[in-house]
């Protein structure tokens, strides 16, 4: 090989490197990317551990409780105090003190107490309570993975619909800049008259203006993915012309609106809170209940200390006393093993209070547990009716496309021979752009509504983003719209 051909082979190789295409993610990609990265399922998979130990929590309140306490410390006390005494000499009754000084160098006590709940009727029922806070916070955490399941076919579609709606936008820019250099052209040869230039001119215009707007709808959509999975993506994989459209299985309203009333994860989750508020009014009516507990103590005690004791007359009649000093070490143990029963009798009201707090709650939860039915049976409602009427649309705008393509084709032809005008042909267009427009915004819709519908009724999962998935076959790089600093 000679140096000009290996030099010639180097350069189609590095172009053809160069011009290599960016690597296009698709769905399920896009999704495990938002479950690494996206902080509202993190939050709630935090808050799903923490709640995971409620039960613990009370679990522990009916087991054995054990406590040990203890103290140390030196102490100096002095005091006098006066009492009335027989006199020994003349049997009279007089007023004699006594002054006492005790220092103690050590004193140490220990104490350890072992209680059992014997009956205390809170404490069960918030054991109760807890398996139902449990499943609420499981059902809050695959309601917020259903959700990401959402928001990422949402916002990936968005980008498509945007990115199609773009390239829809620059073709009629493109097309109404030739059609104003041909006007121009025929207005300076005297062919047609300055009126054509003009609407030329405008359609120019407003079609600049519609691919302004489409740059900002597509990086809005971009930066709303990028918030999802902190990442950008240069290409993503859009469904092929022919896309299957099926229609929703089962293909019956009312059997999706009650598979929505028994799975939907909000409902779920709302009928177990109302369990909870249920608890919480029995657990505040047990402060009307006595409690008995078992418990058993054990106590020592030490104490090294010395004591000096002097009696004197208050009055003055007798002489002060003789002064005795000593040792008072003492120790002390003590075993005691009971049942300790508590009746409440009255607490300002405070019992009743709660109780009736409680109540009012309980009514609130059944509300909104009401509230959140309804809501799903919206949902699934307008999600079904969503998925029928974008296949009957995908179906009625692909045939849109092809006669408003058919129509503008027609319509340049009899401009050419004069039978059309200049106004004519941009409105041909103008209908094909938004034919065009509408077709990509009701396929995408119509994905989305399926994802909605499946969520709607408890059952979306991964699985279902992965047969949406298989739909997409077509690669397509994505634009850069961001204006450069």
């Amino acid at each position: 090989m000679t140096t000009k051909s290996l030099f010639l082979a180097c350069s189609v190789a590095a172009a053809l490197l160069g011009t290599a295409p960016v690597r296009a993610e698709n769905l399920i990609e896009v999704y495990l990317d938002a479950v690494r990265s996206d902080p509202l399922v993190r939050e709630a998979e935090a808050r799903r551990s923490a709640a995971l130990e409620v039960k613990p929590q009370a679990r522990a309140l009916l087991l054995p409780q054990v406590n040990l306490g203890g103290q140390v410390y030196t102490a100096n006390s002095d005091g006098e105090s006066t009492f009335p005494q027989v006199s020994q000499t003349t049997g009279n009754i007089v007023t004699v003190g006594n002054k006492s000084s005790t220092d103690v160098s050590q004193y140490w006590d220990y104490r350890a107490e072992l209680t059992q709940t014997v009956f205390r009727w809170d404490q069960w029922q918030e054991l109760k309570r807890a398996d139902s806070q449990v499943a609420v916070a499981e059902a809050t955490y695959r309601a917020a993975q259903q959700d990401l399941l959402v928001r990422v076919a949402q916002v990936y579609f968005n980008v498509l619909a945007a990115e199609d709606t773009l390239g829809a936008a620059q073709a009629t820019l493109e097309a109404f800049s030739r059609q104003l250099e041909q006007a121009e052209k025929r207005f300076e040869v005297g062919l047609i008259a300055v009126t054509d230039v003009q609407e030329s001119r405008a359609a120019h215009d407003s079609a600049t203006a519609g691919v302004i707007a489409a740059k900002r709808t597509l990086a809005t959509a971009q930066e709303a993915l990028r918030e999802l999975t902190d990442k950008d993506y240069q290409a993503l994989v859009k469904p092929a012309e022919q896309m299957p459209l099926n229609k929703p299985d089962p293909a019956n309203e009312q059997e999706w609106v009650d598979l929505a009333l028994a799975n939907n994860l909000n409902v779920v989750a709302a009928r177990l809170n109302s369990e909870v508020a249920s608890a919480n009014a029995k657990i505040a009516q047990s402060g009307h209940l006595p409690t008995v507990d078992l418990f058993a103590q054990y106590n020592e005690s030490n104490r090294d200390a010395t004591q000096t004791n002097q009696s004197f007359d208050p009055s003055g009649n007798l002489g002060a006393g003789d002064t005795v000093g000593g040792s008072a070490d003492s120790s002390q143990t003590s075993d005691v093993i009971g049942l300790r029963l508590n009746i409440p009798i009255f607490s300002g009201g405070g019992t009743q209070s709660r109780v009736r707090e409680q109540v009012h709650l309980h009514r609130a939860a059944r509300e909104k547990l009401e509230g959140t039915m309804r809501s799903a049976e919206r949902e699934t409602r307008d999600a079904y009716l969503g998925v029928l009427a974008e296949k009957a649309r995908v179906q009625a705008l692909s045939q849109a496309v092809k006669s408003s393509q058919t129509a503008l084709e027609a319509t340049e032809a009899g401009f050419e021979v004069g039978t059309r005008t200049t106004v004519d042909v941009l409105d041909a267009r103008r209908r094909l752009f938004e034919a065009q427009r509408d077709y990509a915004r009701s396929r995408y819709d119509y994905l989305i509504n399926i994802v909605r519908l499946e969520s709607a009724a408890g059952g979306l999962q991964q699985d279902d983003l992965d047969a949406i998935n298989g739909f997409l076959t077509q690669p397509t790089t994505l634009p850069v719209v961001r204006p450069k600093s």
